[in-house]
Formats: C-alpha cells, sequence, structure tokens
C-alpha cells in the first residue's frame, strides 16, 4: 500500500509527532500540512462569547494551576507508557513539513488539491471547513480521545470515568464530517487506566490504544472494505474542565 498517497492534517504536539512515527514506516505519508495555533485571544474571545466569563475563567484557572502541576507529577507514569507502548514523540522531519496558519486557508486547500491524496488523515486541529472536506475526494479520518458520539469534544476519557461510565472510557477512529467529532465511526476500543493515571495521561493512552485500528481504518479505505457503524449512544459534547468541577469531583471520589 506505500503507493498510496497520505496527507496528515494536523496540529502541533506530541501527539502528532507520535502518530507519524507510528506509521511512517508501513504507509507513505508524504506530507503533513501543520496548523498553527488559534491566537490565545480570539480562542478565549469565542469560547467567552459560547460558555460565559465564569466558565472560562475556571478554565484558566485548571489549565494553569492543575494541568502544569499534573504534567510535572506524571512525567514518570507518561515515560512509562511511551516505553509500553513503544511510542515514538522525536520531532516531526521539516522537510515534509507544510506550516499553514489554519486547515481553512487557502494554502492548505490549495496544498491538498496539488498533492491529490488518497487519504486525509486529520489530528488535533480545528474543524475543518466544508470547502475544504469537499476539495478532494478523498477521505478524511480522525482519531478521537473519547468514544462517539456520547463523549464528543475534548477530554472524552475523562469525562467517561467522571461519569462512572468506564464501558465509554475510549477511542474512536471515524471519518470526518462538518460536525464535531459527528462523522461516521469506523472503530472504537476501551481503554483501561491504572490508579497512576489521571487527566494527562488518558489521552496518551488513548492514543496508543487507537494506533492499530488507524492502520486497520488506513488498510480498509485503501482496501475499499471499509465498513461504518453506529452505537446509538446519545449525543453530547463536552468542553474542558473549569477548576472548582475538577476539584470537587476530586473531592467526592476520595469520600468514596
Amino acid at each position: 500500500m506505500n503507493n498510496k498517497k497520505i496527507v496528515m492534517l494536523a496540529g502541533k504536539g506530541a501527539s502528532t509527532n507520535i502518530l507519524y512515527n507510528a506509521l511512517k514506516s508501513e504507509f507513505n505519508i508524504s506530507a503533513i500540512i501543520l496548523e498553527e495555533p488559534i491566537s490565545k485571544k480570539k480562542f478565549l474571545k469565542t469560547r467567552i462569547k459560547k460558555l460565559g466569563l465564569w466558565k472560562v475563567f475556571g478554565q484558566i484557572l485548571f489549565q494553569i494551576l492543575i494541568v502544569k502541576l499534573l504534567e510535572v507529577t506524571s512525567f514518570k507514569r507518561k515515560k512509562a507508557i511511551l516505553s509500553k507502548y513503544n511510542l515514538d514523540d522525536t520531532a516531526l522531519p521539516e522537510d515534509k513539513i507544510i506550516h499553514v496558519s489554519s486547515v481553512n486557508d487557502k494554502k492548505c486547500f490549495d496544498s491538498l488539491q496539488k498533492m491529490n491524496p488518497d487519504l486525509v488523515l486529520v489530528n488535533g486541529t480545528r474543524i475543518i471547513s466544508t470547502q475544504i472536506l469537499n476539495g478532494i475526494t478523498a477521505k478524511f479520518i480522525n482519531t478521537h480521545a473519547g468514544i462517539t458520539p456520547k463523549y464528543r469534544g475534548v477530554h472524552g476519557g475523562y469525562w467517561a470515568l467522571v461519569n462512572n461510565d468506564k464501558e465509554n472510557c475510549g477511542v474512536t477512529i471515524h471519518l470526518v464530517d462538518r460536525g464535531i467529532d459527528t462523522g461516521k465511526i469506523i472503530y472504537q476500543k476501551i481503554i483501561d487506566v491504572t490508579a497512576e493515571d489521571n487527566f494527562v495521561t488518558y489521552p496518551l493512552i488513548q492514543l496508543a490504544e487507537g494506533i492499530p485500528y488507524v492502520k486497520q481504518a488506513i488498510q480498509d479505505i485503501f482496501a475499499d472494505t471499509i465498513i461504518t457503524k453506529d452505537n446509538n449512544l446519545e449525543s453530547h459534547l463536552w468542553y474542558h474542565p473549569t477548576i472548582w468541577q475538577y476539584l470537587y469531583r476530586l473531592v467526592i471520589k476520595v469520600k468514596k
């Protein structure tokens, strides 16, 4: 299948590095279109309009105080996960990168049309416009850290565990459409976590468990044997927790 051309459409981060390195020896990834992060000012303005100032303030405190602390205290656990699953987070090769300000800008559109890939592998980008999705004939697939449609949005593993919903704590490989994680499901996998795991390690386990299914989905698409499914779960969109949501649930967990 090395004659089939794959383009990655991705955001910056360790998950993109890991995904590329896991696939590069088996598939022909001809380019990585790498999106710049949205400006903090624009992001906050949009998020406040959608969720309100108080909730966004709580999300910011959570990122500054809790996530940064967890990243430090979970360093050894993350290294252990990388080792267990033989994950490689080394930097992307510069000669394969095409930098764009947004996956929806003209440069991205023109690049996709020029390369005309057989498949586009999405990871960690903003919502992709209809123009981009319809601009080429290739299918777009995404690895989502949650079981859709019940845990759409962000931190699906965390929210499933908060809801005592372990049977829906997992990862989804799905086709990409115009919605937020609403594309047709190709594969899903439930994950197991340990007492050592937390908010910052769940996504790494989800990615690690999802990679074999990404590979299988690619093979299915190239062999024209892809089958999508519907699990008939309710649909719900989740956001970043606020600091008080996180601490409240932590207190409840300790009491139990």
